[in-house]
């Protein structure tokens, strides 16, 4: 599956057949793993945590949280390194602002998890990681460290929020005798939420690329008389003009355009991370807060 999810936007999915094959096999893989699952008296996985509410609500905010998590970890450094031109030490020295953020926001989120609804605190680092996406989805061929500042200190204070109290939340509701296996099974859906969004990502920008590269060649059409013109001024920028030089200013053009389109594409995904995560925030509405365990000395 992990295969199917990675090497499916890149292989066009279904036209593959090492990708067909993959598919197949995952899906005959799980129809077994399930029937097993459900069926031993003594499976190696068991599934009945997901019975808990916490648990499968956690759990699914988990799945989501790891989409954004690993999935703007790549969509940034994409339009860092292929709009902006920016070397890789450039792009860490961009985006290390995440990580300090979500360095400050620990103990922050430390102190007040205990204190506050924790349900709270997962809607706010919701709401914060969907604004922070959403102010990036007007992104332009000139944003820079400066425009990316704020977005990244949104998702990395908000990631904070999120992470901690879900584990809380999800864990906390059950009995210790299936923490062991349901602590495993939680841990998945973080991992498998970001190949899965990892893979959407992929084709989400492979196919609002085309898109936008279609729209935009309706535009620039020979004849339209402002393509032409500014077609017109980059050849007169090559020198001896001629043929030569109509055909470098075409293939400027073209790049121009391409550009153009992956950053409008980039803005897609941006907002649709926005969109997911604020509807995600309404998770908390089906999570229940969880018993505070009374204190060692209650007892006595």
């Amino acid at each position: 599956m992990e295969y199917f999810l990675e090497e499916g936007p890149t292989k066009n999915w279904f036209e593959e057949e090492a990708i067909v094959w993959a598919a197949a096999i995952s899906i005959s893989g799980a129809c077994v793993f399930f029937w097993r699952a459900f069926t031993a008296k003594n499976p190696i996985v068991d599934l009945t945590a997901f019975n808990n509410r916490n648990f499968w609500t956690g759990s699914l905010a988990s799945f989501i949280l790891g989409a954004g998590l690993y999935g703007l970890t790549y969509v940034y450094p994409i339009y860092l390194a292929r709009v902006r031109g920016f070397s890789a030490l450039q792009i860490g020295e961009t985006m290390f602002v995440t990580g300090l953020c979500q360095f400050i926001a620990a103990p922050i989120v430390g102190r007040l998890i205990g204190k506050a609804d924790p349900r709270l605190l997962i809607a706010f680092g919701f709401l914060g990681f969907a604004y922070g996406a959403f102010l990036p989805a007007a992104i332009t061929k000139d944003w820079d460290f400066g425009e990316l500042l704020i977005p990244q200190m949104f998702r990395g204070f908000s990631l904070m929020f999120m992470m901690v109290p879900i584990n809380n939340l999800a864990l906390g509701t059950l009995p210790p005798s299936r923490l062991k296996n349901a602590s495993g099974l939680f841990n998945v859906t973080r991992n498998l939420g970001g190949a899965v969004g990892l893979a959407i990502i992929n084709t989400a920008l492979d196919k609002r690329l085309d898109l936008h590269l279609a729209r935009l060649h309706e535009k620039l059409n020979w004849g339209n008389a402002r393509a032409e013109e500014f077609l017109a001024k980059l050849a007169a920028l090559y020198p001896g003009g001629g043929a030569e030089a109509s055909l470098a200013a075409t293939q400027q053009l073209a790049s121009l355009v391409r550009r153009e389109a992956s950053v409008m594409a980039l803005a897609d995904v941006f907002l649709g991370m926005a969109l997911l995560f604020a509807a995600t925030s309404a998770i908390v509405l089906l999570m229940r807060r969880p018993v505070a365990l009374p204190p060692p000395d209650a007892a006595r």
